[in-house]
Order: C-alpha cells, then sequence, then structure tokens
C-alpha cells in the first residue's frame, strides 16, 4: 500500500473509567484505528490538545477532558492488498455493500496483521488506499457475519459517518440467545470498557456511552429463542453485551454467552449441532442507508449463513419432536 496523506479532525472526550491513564494510553483505547505509537507522534507534535491545551503523551488524565485532534495521517505501510474474495451485494462510484462472512477480520490490529477485510479491499479497489481506512465506516465482531457497507470516496465516508452518528442507518440483526423470551422490548444503558478485563465492553453506571438496541422475538424454542435485533446506537460488542445483561445471551458467544445450555431429553443430532457451532449466533441481516450522492433511500437483506440456517433448523425439529410427544 503505497503512502497517502489525509487530514484527520476528531474530537472526543474521555469517559470517567479511564481515569488515571496515560494520555495516550486512553486515547489509542478510545480510537483504536490508530496505533498508541501514532498517538504519540501525534501529541508531541501538539496535534492532541486536551481542553485547548497541549499535553505529554505520559500525563494522566482524570475523565471528563475534551480532546481535539488536528492531525495528518499517512497510511499504514503494513496494509497490503490481498486477494480474498468478497462477496459484493451492490457497488458503485461511491459506496460498496458486501456480506461479510463469519471468520473474517474487519480491520487490521495487532495479532491479524493481514487477512482481513481491509486487505481484501485494497485488492478489489486499490483506490481505497487514498481513503482512511480504506473506506471502512462500521464494523462487525470477527465472529459476526453479514452486511457492511464501505465508502469508496473521502466525501462519501464523511457523509455515511455522518448518518451514523445521526442514528439514520437502519441495522437490523437475527440473533439465537440463550433461554426463552417471553417479549420483546427496548435497553437503554451505558457501555464501557470492563473495569477490569479491559478487551470487554460492558454495562456501566457512569462514565459510559448512551447504548440503545431493541429486539422482538420471532421465534420460540424449548431452551432458546431466534430474536431480531435493532441498533439504534452502535456501540462496540453492544448486541452481545446487551442480551447478556438482560439474561438472554447470544448463543454461542465465547465473551458474554456463558455455559453451553441444552435443552431437557434433546437427542444426539441436536446435541452435535449446539456443540459444533462454534461462534457467536449473530448475523447482520438488514442495512438501510441514504445514498451519499443520490439522497435515494436504499436497503439490503441478506439471508443468514448456512451454519445459522442449520442451528435454526436443528432447534426447530427439537421443537416439533417433543411437540409430538405432548
Amino acid at each position: 500500500m503505497s503512502d497517502s496523506i489525509q487530514q484527520i479532525e476528531l474530537h472526543l472526550d474521555i469517559p470517567d473509567e479511564m481515569s488515571g491513564l496515560r494520555l495516550d494510553q486512553a486515547l489509542a483505547e478510545l480510537q483504536p484505528d490508530y496505533s498508541r505509537s501514532r498517538w504519540q507522534q501525534w501529541i508531541k507534535r501538539g496535534e492532541v490538545l486536551v481542553d485547548g491545551k497541549v499535553w505529554r503523551p505520559r500525563d494522566k488524565v482524570l475523565g471528563g477532558e475534551s480532546i481535539a485532534v488536528d492531525a495528518e495521517v499517512v497510511a499504514e505501510e503494513h496494509w497490503q492488498a490481498e486477494d480474498i474474495p468478497l462477496d459484493i451485494l451492490f457497488e458503485d462510484d461511491s459506496i460498496l455493500v458486501l456480506n461479510k462472512p463469519a471468520g473474517l477480520v474487519v480491520h487490521p490490529a495487532v495479532g491479524n496483521r493481514a487477512g482481513t477485510l481491509l486487505n481484501a479491499l485494497l485488492h478489489h479497489a486499490p483506490a481505497l488506499a487514498g481513503v482512511p481506512r480504506a473506506g471502512i465506516v462500521h464494523r462487525l465482531d470477527k465472529q459476526t457475519s453479514g452486511l457492511l457497507v464501505i465508502a469508496k470516496t473521502i466525501t462519501a465516508q464523511k457523509y455515511l459517518v455522518e448518518q451514523l452518528q445521526a442514528r439514520a442507518f437502519a441495522r437490523e440483526y437475527l440473533t439465537v440467545v440463550n433461554d426463552v423470551m417471553t417479549a420483546g422490548g427496548r435497553i437503554e444503558t451505558e457501555m464501557g470498557r470492563h473495569p477490569v478485563n479491559r478487551k470487554r465492553m460492558a454495562v456501566v453506571t457512569h462514565g459510559g456511552k448512551e447504548a440503545i438496541t431493541h429486539y422482538r422475538v420471532k421465534q420460540r424454542f424449548r431452551a432458546h429463542t431466534l430474536a431480531s435485533v435493532k441498533l439504534e446506537t452502535g456501540r462496540t460488542h453492544q448486541i452481545r453485551v446487551h442480551m447478556a445483561h438482560i439474561r438472554y445471551p447470544v448463543f454461542g458467544d465465547p465473551e458474554y454467552g456463558g455455559r453451553l445450555r441444552l435443552p431437557r431429553d434433546c437427542d444426539e443430532s441436536l446435541i452435535a449441532v449446539l456443540r459444533g457451532f462454534k461462534r457467536q449466533a449473530l448475523h447482520a441481516t438488514r442495512l438501510g442507508l441514504e445514498h451519499p450522492e443520490s439522497g435515494e433511500w436504499l436497503e439490503w437483506e441478506q439471508a443468514v449463513p448456512a451454519d445459522m440456517q442449520l442451528l435454526i433448523a436443528a432447534l426447530q425439529q427439537d421443537l416439533l419432536n417433543h411437540q409430538d410427544k405432548t
């Protein structure tokens, strides 16, 4: 990937839960798209202002500080184009909509420098090297499948980011959760980093960011539920954390899902399917947005992949088997 220089402007607030962290550490956690060493460079060059003043990277934050960033971004040399197949549903000069498979990391990070969606995008459309993060404006976790939109120009990226911030995107997911839901509902909490395990997210009582999730029952099984989930906000791990918070964790979630739950007296075929499902059962099934150029409202839908189809079918068959016995 050849070097290209872009100007970045950010406005951030340091959450109270980060009190005591170094400035560079706090910013790297808030904006992991940029490495801690890069944050250190920007801070030292005076391109990061804390409440209007220049700080040192090692200065400790208290929480509540207002951060203004006006810096030059030089494209990372290690972001290499790679010939990785993409399931593209729509593409024009402004945007690209694709169906991400489970197992594909969206953005390079420590431990995943190659083999990511970003690497694949650079091969598919080399001009994306000139767009920050190769046009990525929102993400799905590695083991979450489904719909993503990519901006192909800086103008389109700015427009899409503004839509996200205004909560104008329509984002709907299908998920299988543990236990039998009685009804749908709305979850509104604050979310932030887990106070002990900084790699996890959690519902917090203060210092977090607003997180709102809507959910409804699609089908109840004997010990699980197929649910439709809509995001109003888009915090990291939001659906997974929120569903665990209301005691209906996403099935197969290694971080928040808890132990494997088997319906009583289920047969060996269902046990094999449940034990063989090795990811969180979460799929981004619908995406709607306003086109950056035409202003037209566009929507896409994508059926769940084969592994979730098999899981849902096995739970449906188990339900039928036990209805026949009653």
